[in-house]
């Protein structure tokens, strides 16, 4: 029988550092153990190109984007509010942790999967991009002290792919509310939760981000406005607060003293307890961030969304201010003074999202609360970007209304007029303009802040009446729906506006320079050129050529169309020539990789496909457990295992003269199995002709 171990031995050379957490000594009877405190182990820094190349792969991961249900929208389910309520003067934490599903230490859990919506769920249901965010700080304000913070945050991102985040490699921090590392307030059980839920959403949604904890000495408004502060002054561009009390005239000073932060996202949530205004969501310069239930659905999305409402006492905060002006991005008319909330994303604890907390916890739980969907909006907003030195960036989802999910069901309570509590299209008070739908809401100017980026297929070749179908590949940043047009095209072809594919028979011999553009629905747009010969047909004569683009990928991912990180420098497999090669697999757990292009073979030519290939792999014996298949449109031209691995590099040739006046798309896809890693390196690709 095979042994099944965890893999991922050789790859975590290509992953930087390999995630190490302290064996815990606990008793499992009913997985009730007692909390310990342990520090992370120091790993070496990550390079940001490994750590984003790492996180993109496990976003994108299949088994990681698996959906598992905890419940349905607005069911009531048993919840342990983890903060007593807040006195006058003082605020309580919103967090709520699901007492009906088994908690789990990571040690107990083995390689099941834990409960709740994953990072690779979030980014699904917000169509989120798998980068970003690299090298901007998100700090979380919380009260009092969570010991395990660091080793609790480094057992959820191992959990689910990410790539560790520790003091020791400069990615997470946590201080006091002035600032210092070693005098940290006292350890607080209820509060330690919500720390944990705060720094998971977090690194889910934007796992590239540092992270900052600021903890304030106590849940007063005093202390956790002077860790407000603190925050804004050790750099961070985006900071999170989960927490909030009732509305008192005061807080306008307090408005000044600690929120008003030009060039600072800050989201804060907009309460659990139903429709009702609550501070500092109610601050002009923050961003009310509210409730919704989330849930998979046979829709073009695949998810759907309405107003968190459990009960008459619990559910998604909202309401219009009683003291606090409106600002002026605000247009709503039917309340005077600021009117909460702006955004929204999941906080339904019966469709809430998974979190590992052993202080005050026992290890994996589901929780909710808009203490859940405050961090996540503010991890959306570090993907977006810096915001603009002198914006509150709670205007931004004004301007770009129709770059969020509009939740239109569902409401927290009574009121009038309706929309203060009652979702419908376009603005309302329980989930403000809708949840995200890719990062263009939240990004500054009025123009879109979108970026599209339109893959070079490399210079084209083709005959005078050959038939040609070229697919042009491009990206959104916001996921946008894109439109293409072109220009300089050979005579006889064109290229389709929906779906960016060149088809059509060329006619006229000669040199084009052509121009490809995608734009998507707010008028972002981006473009590419390359040269495309037409040959006279007929003649009976091919010239020598070389048809691939960037053939030894040292152009990045210059003409090929390639999972994440495939295409890459480093130094964990060595290149054929160069310094770039396309790395496929590696991982020691399922994956699947690939890289493509797409060449057109001129009529009448003969033409061969030749590639340096390396398997290197941790399997034994002579069963294909990992395979690299490499195709030319629906035809298998060979199939590669971790049976066939050797020391170095060998070179594999293939004919390809039935492609002739056809194009024809190139494929390596590799796919590994769930134990003991396979590498299979591509290097010095060539399309030749004669």
């Amino acid at each position: 029988m095979r042994e099944s171990r965890p893999g991922g031995r050789r790859r975590s050379l290509r992953r930087g550092v390999a995630v190490a957490f302290p064996a815990l000594a606990l008793t499992i009877a009913g997985l009730a153990a007692a909390p310990t405190a342990g520090a992370q182990p120091a790993a070496a820094p990550a390079p940001h190109t490994t750590r984003t190349a790492q996180n993109a792969k496990a976003l994108t991961d299949p088994e990681r984007q698996a959906f598992r249900p905890t419940g349905k929208a607005g069911q009531q389910v048993p919840t342990t509010r983890l903060c007593a309520t807040a006195a006058p003067g003082h605020a309580s934490c919103f967090a709520q942790r699901r007492s009906d599903i088994r908690q789990q230490l990571a040690s107990a859990l083995a390689a099941a999967a834990p409960s709740g919506l994953s990072p690779a769920n979030l980014h699904s249901a917000y169509n989120l991009p798998t980068t970003g965010g690299s090298g901007l700080t998100v700090a979380v304000v919380d009260a009092l002290n969570d010991p395990n913070a660091e080793s609790d945050l480094g057992t959820y991102r191992s959990q689910f792919g990410l790539s560790a985040c520790t003091k020791a490699n400069g990615c997470f921090k946590q201080v006091g509310q002035t600032g210092s590392t070693t005098s940290l307030p006292k350890n607080d059980s209820g509060w330690a939760g919500e720390e944990a839920l705060d720094i998971d959403m977090v690194s889910a949604v934007c796992p590239n981000c540092n992270i900052v904890l600021v903890e304030a000495n106590s849940a007063t408004d005093t202390d956790l406005g002077t860790a407000e502060n603190e925050a804004v002054a050790l750099g961070a561009k985006v900071v999170s607060n989960s927490w909030g009390g009732s509305e008192d005239s005061s807080q306008t000073s307090e408005d000044t003293q600690y929120f008003k932060h030009p060039g600072v996202a800050i989201t804060v949530s907009s309460g659990d307890e139903d429709y009702g205004a609550e501070y500092p969501a109610t601050s002009q310069y923050v961003t009310a961030v509210g409730g919704t239930a989330l849930t998979a659905a046979a829709n073009s999305r695949g998810w759907s969304e309405s107003v968190w409402k459990t009960s008459s006492s619990e559910g998604t905060g909202s309401g219009c201010s009683a003291y606090d002006p409106k600002p002026s991005w605000q247009t709503d008319t039917g309340c005077s003074k600021r009117m909460e909330a702006d955004v929204s994303a999941v906080a339904d604890p019966a469709t809430g999202v998974a979190v590992y907390d052993t202080y005050g916890g026992s290890g994996w739980a589901v929780y909710g609360g808009t203490s859940a969907s405050a961090p996540i909006v503010a991890g959306v907003y570090a993907l977006a970007g810096a915001p603009g030195s002198g914006d509150y960036p709670a205007k931004y989802a004004y301007q770009h209304t129709g770059n969020l999910y509009d939740v239109t069901s569902g409401n927290n309570g009574s009121c009038s007029p309706s929309y203060f509590c009652t979702a419908g299209t376009g603005y309302d008070g329980p989930t403000g303009w809708g949840t995200p739908n890719g990062t263009a809401a939240f990004t500054a100017g009025t123009s879109t802040g979108n970026s599209v980026t339109v893959t070079n297929p490399g210079s084209q070749n083709t005959t005078t009446g050959s038939q040609v179908s070229l697919q042009i590949h491009a990206t959104d940043s916001a996921g946008a729906a894109l439109t293409y047009s072109a220009s300089g095209l050979p005579t006889g072809l064109s290229v389709n506006s929906s779906s960016g594919l060149i088809t059509g028979t060329a006619s006229t011999a000669g040199t084009y320079q052509v121009t490809v553009t995608a734009t998507d629905t707010t008028g972002a747009s981006g473009s590419t050129s390359f040269t495309w010969t037409v040959g006279s047909g007929g003649g009976g004569g091919c010239s020598s050529a070389q048809l691939l683009a960037n053939p030894g990928f040292e152009s990045g991912d210059t003409g090929w169309s390639a999972s994440s990180g495939v295409i890459t420098t480093d130094s964990g497999e060595a290149a054929h020539g160069g310094s770039y090669k396309a790395w496929l697999d590696g991982y020691g757990s399922s994956h699947t990789d690939s890289v493509s292009q797409s060449v057109t073979v001129p009529a009448g030519c003969k033409a061969s496909l030749t590639f340096y290939l390396h398997i290197d792999t941790a399997e034994r014996g002579s069963t294909a457990y990992d395979k690299l298949t490499v195709t030319a449109g629906s035809t298998t031209l060979a199939t590669y295992s971790n049976a066939n691995a050797a020391t170095g590099y060998s070179q594999k040739s293939f004919d390809l003269s039935a492609y002739a006046g056809q194009t024809v798309t190139l494929k390596f896809n590799g796919a590994e199995d769930s134990s003991l890693q396979t590498s299979f390196v591509v290097d010095d690709t060539a399309v030749t002709t004669s």
